[in-house]
């Protein structure tokens, strides 16, 4: 049996969550609540806000409109979320919602789009972003909600990168064709991972990259992906290989 109630219903909340203390929903949560899962007085309900671990609650109503939850006790402590950032090209919008759904699941920390010369998308919704980033930590039992960066262009982001965080870009033309060995000998630490967008990254901006101090090419195997598939398999990899997947297990 699963050590975890996956048939929960969960919600992000941010505000303070303490044993006896109560939380008022949103009105657009309230009509979920009430109204879509049909909740009633007394019903269950698992909160977190990414700071104070995961908490029982009891549905409150408040009228027709409004509702707040009653804190019962604490379910999950909070756990370190992993120290992986998740940099992308923006891609059209029913597949940039996928993208960020799954690299939620996968234990992204922070997610930030990154405009290249061949990026297809100009401009993202940051709000979209972050709505896709908690209905995906609420669904899979993430107990924290990943950073939304401000979009930036690839050479800004290069120009101001951190020494210690190793940057782990996907590239077709590694030289060492076996992903699994390349990151192996690696350390653990500070990690980001880049996705390019379809078309691949322009000659100049593979030269920045490879002029990072800190920086490891990483193959995904002899066939082309789409930039929403090799993001969920350069995630898996380097969760399972360099990650928190090959720690005790706990939901960040």
């Amino acid at each position: 049996m699963a050590a975890y109630d996956f048939k929960a219903q969960r919600l992000f909340v941010d505000a303070p969550l303490a044993a006896g203390g109560e939380v008022a929903l949103a009105r657009e949560q309230a009509h979920y609540v009430l109204n879509v899962l049909r909740l009633a007085a007394g019903d269950p309900v698992l909160l977190f806000n990414g700071r104070d671990g995961e908490w029982l609650a009891r549905v409150r109503p408040a009228g027709k409109r409004d509702a707040a939850m009653a804190l019962e006790r604490r379910t999950r402590e909070q756990t370190p979320g992993c120290d992986l950032h998740y940099l992308f090209a923006p891609l059209k919008q029913a597949r940039l919602d996928y993208m960020v759904q799954k690299a939620v699941e996968m234990g992204a920390g922070s997610l930030r789009a990154v405009i290249t010369r061949y990026t297809q998308v100009s401009r993202v919704n940051g709000d979209r972003l972050r709505a896709n980033a908690i209905e995906a930590a609420e669904q899979c039992g993430v107990l924290g909600v990943p950073e939304v960066l401000p979009e930036a262009r690839l050479d800004a982001v290069l120009d101001a990168w951190p020494a210690g965080r190793l940057l782990v870009f996907c590239d077709e033309d590694a030289p060492v064709a076996d992903p699994v060995a390349a990151l192996s000998g690696v350390p653990r630490g500070p990690m980001a991972v880049l996705v390019g967008p379809e078309g691949g990254f322009a000659p100049e901006e593979r030269e920045r990259l490879l002029g990072v101090p800190n920086v490891l090419r990483l193959s995904l195997g002899p066939r082309i992906l789409r930039a929403d598939t090799a993001a969920v398999a350069a995630l898996a990899l380097v969760q399972a290989v360099r990650g928190d997947w090959t720690g005790s297990g706990d939901r960040a």
